[in-house]
């Protein structure tokens, strides 16, 4: 659990890192029609953080709670990512990862095996919902790398 909650910790660093030195056009750049720019990444990103969020602390107050999905896409569409602030949007996701330090700092590992169940994918752990958060930033990394290769190409 360690290791995992020191690189839930770490999310903000990375995302801050991933896109350090980038343009504007870079940031904004769409490597296909039905893809999303880095900068509406990291909107998702905090997105399903705040969601993500209220869903560990469920699992840690409440018996066996019940968890909902969110339809990524409808946010995505339905809120005009494109024309929020990123920056903002960042600071958020960090106020977000941090809000949950002191709790990390003092799990137990029966807290960690807490349970919490969503409709439509059954029960999960604490400690795998952390587990999907860590995958999460390494997962739109990734994306991002591959956004910033699209865009590279592209010129």
């Amino acid at each position: 659990m360690e290791k995992l909650i020191e690189e839930y910790c770490r999310g903000y660093e990375m995302l801050r890192e991933a896109i350090d030195g980038l343009s504007e056009e870079e940031l904004r750049f769409k490597p296909a029609p039905d893809k999303w720019s880095i900068h509406e990444i990291i909107i998702h990103v905090t997105d399903a953080e705040m969601v993500a969020t209220q869903r560990l602390k469920k699992v840690l107050a409440e018996d066996e709670p019940l968890l909902m999905s969110f339809d990524q896409d409808a946010w995505a569409n339905s809120l005009l990512y494109e024309q929020m602030d990123r920056e903002c949007q960042l600071s958020l996701f960090r106020l977000l990862r941090s809000s949950m330090q002191p709790v990390l700092a003092q799990l137990t590992p029966e807290q960690s095996e807490r349970v919490g169940i969503y409709a439509d994918a059954g029960r999960f752990t604490f400690k795998q919902l952390l587990e999907f958060r860590v995958d999460h930033i390494r997962g739109h990394l990734t994306q991002i790398e591959r956004a910033r290769e699209a865009y590279r190409q592209s010129r």
